[in-house]
């Protein structure tokens, strides 16, 4: 057994009451916390002791989606002339990338990249995964990133018929199998699939079949794009939700991403069905796409969270982006604040509470040790009621100088404690130089 007391910080609950504790403690044992409050130092016996010295102590953060084999696509300019709308990108970029990644791309692209969300106090990760030339296996290369670096996820395949009918539905089987009968909820399972306009009738009703003999939930992307909707219409005369109810993909432990055109009555149907929404705000925006209608979403009452979609693993950001972005949209000042901000540290709390069986996102008795400690002394008076404004324009910029997850310190002043974080930037660089040089 373990032991790590946190002592002299401004401890950030997120608990059910919200407490905002001065000088506030939490003591973990193995991967729980204990106790969180203001008690003395000699209450407990640690192994380890860390000093805050008064900056915030808070739940490690969420990502409801992310593309981590993406990660090497940093820097890299696609050949050609420049992608025009969403389909050229995809063409142009991601489906020549994801096809060129090998197994050494598939684990070093993930290592670094939960690396930077541990370093940036991410301790969960939704991914999305796609490497074509090397579907199988490749959760279980992702998987040893997650163990290595020793964050939370929650992984699947992405299965779509570009290059091979129902390329990735064994991978999914497998992988779901393998994470039921292990029963470690470090790692969870959804069944991955891309999006409908890449989905062929057979290769939909295999899928639903497996995923629902396992009770597995679907992680799939839904009208990021006019084309998504326009090409399921031409095919099957039907909206996109109406093609998902007829194969029963939505449900309660189902995550559709993107939902920027959604018309209202899907909006009702995600709501019915209680499942889950993920908007990509940095992401929509990079990719010259239109806005999510989170607001009128979060109106009708679904579960709306968010993610990076593989643009980083710097959570904080994407909040602060979506309520610009929202603003700036309705060219209106008075919305969206407080609800980025919600649907960061409540929402995605919420979602990892549908997938694993521990509970996090919350300094409390029993929950999950994921903890960081930012480098953020307020300077202003801070308490229950405006911590938004200090997270998203204060802790935004601050950095991240201990992560605790699962119970283990990971991060340590602001550098990974059990990995060379040197000698993985090194091959990182030479695998990334391979691999943009067989794209064309």
């Amino acid at each position: 057994m373990s032991s790590i007391l946190i002592k002299n910080g401004f401890v950030v609950t997120l608990n059910e009451s919200n407490e905002m504790l001065e000088k506030g403690s939490v003591f973990i044992q193995d991967d729980k916390i204990t106790e969180v409050g203001n008690f003395p130092d000699s209450k407990y016996q640690a192994d380890r002791v860390i000093d805050a010295h008064g900056n915030i102590v808070m739940p490690g953060l969420i990502n409801a989606h992310h593309h981590l084999y993406s990660t090497f696509a940093r820097g890299f300019s696609p050949p050609g002339e420049p992608a025009r709308n969403f389909q050229e990108i995809l063409e142009r970029l991601w489906w020549k990338l994801d096809l060129a990644l090998d197994p050494d791309d598939v684990y070093y692209s993930a290592l670094i990249a939960v690396m930077h969300a541990a370093r940036a106090g991410c301790t969960t990760i939704i991914d999305h995964h796609a490497s074509p030339a090397c579907s199988e296996g490749s959760l279980d290369l992702i998987e040893k990133a997650f163990r290595e670096v020793g964050l939370s996820g929650c992984l699947c395949y992405e299965v779509s018929d570009r290059n091979e009918k129902g390329e990735g539905i064994a991978e999914n089987e497998r992988f779901i199998r393998k994470c039921k009968e292990a029963d470690d909820d470090q790692i969870a399972a959804l069944f991955g699939l891309h999006a409908l306009m890449t989905l062929s009738t057979p290769t939909l009703e295999k899928s639903a079949d497996i995923a629902h003999q396992l009770g597995a939930g679907f992680h799939v992307h839904a009208a990021e794009a006019e084309v998504d909707v326009n090409v399921t219409f031409e095919r099957y005369q039907r909206r996109l939700m109406d093609r998902f109810l007829d194969f029963g993909i939505p449900s309660p432990q189902s995550i559709f991403v993107h939902g920027i055109h959604f018309e209202a009555r899907e909006m009702d149907l995600l709501k019915t069905t209680d499942s889950i929404l993920v908007n990509n705000p940095e992401s929509n925006m990079n990719n010259g796409l239109s806005v999510t209608p989170i607001l009128e979403m979060l109106s009708r009452g679904v579960l709306v969270g968010i993610g990076t979609d593989g643009m980083s693993s710097h959570m904080i950001s994407q909040a602060r982006a979506m309520y610009l972005l929202q603003r700036t949209y309705r060219r209106d000042p008075r919305v969206a604040f407080g609800e980025a901000a919600d649907i960061l540290l409540n929402n995605n709390r919420k979602i990892c509470e549908r997938i694993f069986k521990e509970p996090r996102g919350r300094l409390a008795p029993g929950h999950l040790a994921d903890v960081i400690i930012a480098d953020y002394v307020p300077f202003t008076p801070l308490a229950a009621d405006n911590f938004y404004g200090h997270l998203l324009f204060g802790l935004s910029f601050a950095r991240v100088g201990t992560t605790v997850a699962r119970g283990r310190v990971i991060v340590d002043n602001g550098h990974m404690v059990d990995i060379d974080e040197e000698k993985v930037r090194a091959t990182c660089v030479e695998r990334a130089k391979k691999l943009w040089a067989k794209i064309h």
